[in-house]
């Protein structure tokens, strides 16, 4: 069972990162203890991003020990899991990023994205980038996890 990028290109990756199901984003507090948060996300090809407000706790955590692993689901068994570990850079915009408008427009539509980026627009957010260094799929069907295919 491999852990290479390659398999951001697998089938079962290229759905789950193309959905609306939200990535679940874990990373470690400035104590040290884990924390786990749904998030929206934007898939370029390249790294997943995240769209969030400046003053959001996690972003000082993130900025501390900027290590994540992040989760992206189906919500039917046979369940569909992509994971991904990798390292973050936060940076801070004066404005809605364009990544987080293209993830309004995947998760609400196009009209429904613009009137809620509307109420956004104007205040600064932070720009979350995940860039990808390991990569898991299972499908339930032919890949398992480790404990189960032993």
């Amino acid at each position: 069972m491999g852990h290479g990028l390659e398999l951001l290109s697998d089938p079962v990756a290229e759905r789950l990162l193309a959905s609306t199901n939200p990535a679940r984003l874990a990373y470690s507090w400035t104590d040290g203890t884990p924390r786990v948060v749904p998030i929206w996300f934007h898939w370029d090809g390249i790294r997943v991003y995240f769209g969030t407000p400046p003053s959001a706790p996690k972003i000082k955590a993130l900025q501390a020990d900027p290590s994540v692993a992040v989760t992206i689901d189906s919500n039917a068994f046979p369940w569909d899991v992509l994971m991904i570990r990798g390292e973050v850079t936060v940076e801070i915009l004066p404005d809605v990023g364009p990544e987080y408008v293209a993830a309004a427009e995947r998760y609400f539509g196009p009209e429904a994205a613009a009137t809620w980026v509307s109420q956004m627009r104007g205040r600064p957010m932070a720009r979350i980038a995940l860039t990808p260094e390991s990569v898991r799929v299972l499908d339930f069907q032919t890949r398992f996890p480790s404990a189960m295919s032993a």
